[in-house]
């Protein structure tokens, strides 16, 4: 059995603004991000492709999974947290 790796946490908080908030898919169940609005994220790779997701801190989603494409933000600033 091999051990999942997981991303190691960097003493730094992401935040960007959304610039997409079209085309919500009719499935989804949870927060959507508004146009305009700046929120904490974190940028992660997803598992099977290793395109850039962005993981909206605070923000519930059900289904589908939870996270958006990096085309729908735009990177705000990098604060690190030492």
């Amino acid at each position: 059995m091999s051990k999942v790796k997981l991303p190691t946490p960097l003493p730094m908080q992401q935040f960007a603004r959304c610039v997409n908030d079209a085309q919500r898919p009719s499935d989804y169940i949870g927060d959507w991000p508004q146009a305009g609005r700046v929120y904490a994220v974190r940028v992660l790779p997803h598992v099977r492709t290793g395109q850039p997701q962005v993981h909206v801190l605070g923000f519930y989603a059900e289904r589908p999974y939870g996270a958006f494409s990096a085309h729908r933000f735009e990177q705000v600033a990098d604060v690190w947290l030492n």
